[in-house]
């Protein structure tokens, strides 16, 4: 909220902003949303998790009137990605407005790729054949690392799983012990296990980014979100790429989400809220925005002169963007599975991953036991 000031002196709206850590603020504005109550009037979403869930309580107000016609001339409702409009539109309502676009991409170090003779990977089997040398090349670095915490592997294994050829639900079924969604689970616990930092299992964000910032981690696969603080303090400026998750059988399918603006239906200043989702998701501020490694989810911020100048200041920027090409172009919006329990499927997903990641089950055992509590979730509708 840098320029929220502005935001005053342009509206004369004042502004109060409570900031929680993720899982604070959800717990808080579920509290708030359930009871009915006006205390908030905008929050932060994203609807590739809670999207349905918060639709189907009734707690999102509609924001399709009011960006069809109710815009300034320069907002540009058009220039917003489709594909994450479309996300967070459900039965025909406009639940938030994207602030950014981001998904998992692989960090690598170029210069320990290049001192143990690794070319960048092509393929999802080059990923794991990287992470053999390194292990063997340099013993002092942890070779990958990614999400082991349970709630969170959802969204980076999604990835595995599509670019694998597989998805959630088939038939109207959980489906982790189809033949590809075994080999998603199993590609991704034994890389972790064989190849990942102690303690793998409570990995989430912030430790993936400081083992890897510090020099500590040979790949990291994260989000893109996260180059700014992998990039702090400039060490890994030099010596890092960027690249979408390497092909599986069926290809790159990268994970697109973005969070979004979301006006409560409970609020008693609609129009005042949508004053502030206007101007806080318009060109201007998103274009302010991006050289700080917030990716915009309008295509015509790439084009701006400033951001083009930061992206050329350091080859990884143009990777990154790169990449974020690709996601924009290519990417698949579903993190666990689209149903209202969108957030438990997560658990399941994550206890799957994380039984074959600890050598605590085999495979077989632990697709089965995820696939019964979660056809039980689907049934739910």
């Amino acid at each position: 909220m840098s320029y929220k000031d502005e935001f005053t002196e342009l509206t004369g709206i004042t502004l109060k902003v409570d900031t929680y850590q993720e899982q604070q603020m959800r717990q808080r504005l579920m509290t708030v949303l359930n009871s009915a109550s006006d205390e908030v009037d905008v929050f932060m979403t994203l609807a590739s998790r809670e999207g349905q869930q918060f639709a189907a309580a009734g707690w999102y107000a509609d924001l399709s009137a009011y960006a069809k016609s109710d815009v300034a001339p320069e907002y540009d409702f058009a220039g917003i990605s489709p594909a994450l409009v479309k996300a967070a539109t459900f039965d025909g309502m406009l639940t938030s407005i994207p602030l950014n676009l981001e998904g998992p991409l692989l960090y690598y170090r170029t210069d320990i790729f290049e001192k143990c003779g690794i070319a960048k990977p092509a393929s999802l089997d080059d990923v794991r054949a990287a992470a053999e040398k390194v292990k063997t090349c340099d013993s002092g670095v942890t070779p990958f690392a990614s999400r082991g915490l349970k709630p969170a592997i959802a969204y980076t294994f999604s990835n595995v799983l599509h670019n694998v050829g597989g998805t959630y639900i088939v038939d109207g079924k959980s489906a982790l012990c189809s033949p590809e969604g075994k080999k998603a689970i199993s590609f991704y616990g034994d890389l972790m296990r064989e190849f990942g930092p102690p303690g793998a299992a409570n990995y989430s964000f912030y430790q993936i980014s400081a083992l890897y910032r510090s020099g500590r981690a040979a790949m990291a696969f994260e989000s893109s979100n996260e180059l700014r603080t992998i990039m702090e303090g400039g060490e890994r400026l030099a010596d890092t790429d960027v690249i979408p998750l390497p092909a599986g059988e069926v290809g790159t399918v990268p994970t697109a989400i973005g969070w979004g603006l979301a006006i409560s239906h409970h609020s008693a200043k609609k129009d005042a809220a949508w004053y502030f989702v206007q101007w806080a998701s318009s060109p201007e501020i998103q274009k302010r925005l991006a050289p700080q490694g917030v990716a915009a989810p309008r295509p015509s911020v790439a084009a701006n002169a400033e951001y083009k100048a930061w992206i050329g200041e350091a080859p990884v920027r143009a990777s990154w963007q790169a990449a974020l090409d690709v996601l924009a172009s290519d990417g698949s919006s579903e993190v666990g599975y689209p149903i209202v329990a969108n957030p438990e499927s997560r658990d399941y997903i994550g206890q799957a991953v994380q039984d074959v990641l600890l050598g605590q089950k085999p495979v077989d055992e632990a697709c089965a036991a995820a696939d019964a509590a979660l056809d039980g979730l689907i049934a739910r509708k």
